[in-house]
């Protein structure tokens, strides 16, 4: 379960971060501020996260093996 959690926890930081940093330069539009946060740290979490999300798929597979 603890894989599961860091890769969740970290996704959500860096949504967080995004947002944060996206608002503090500027963009105040409530749509448009979720939007363009959640296509970038998507994009971001595919890229940084890569072991993370390795960890939970063994994890998942070797849950449904045995």
């Amino acid at each position: 379960m603890r894989p599961i959690l860091v890769y969740t926890a970290s996704r959500l930081g860096l949504f967080a971060v995004t947002l944060g940093v996206l608002y503090l330069i500027g963009l105040h539009n409530p749509l448009w501020l979720l939007v363009i946060s959640f296509a970038i740290s998507g994009i971001a979490s595919y890229v940084l996260l890569s072991k993370q999300r390795d960890a939970v798929s063994r994890q998942i597979s070797e849950r449904h093996k045995g």
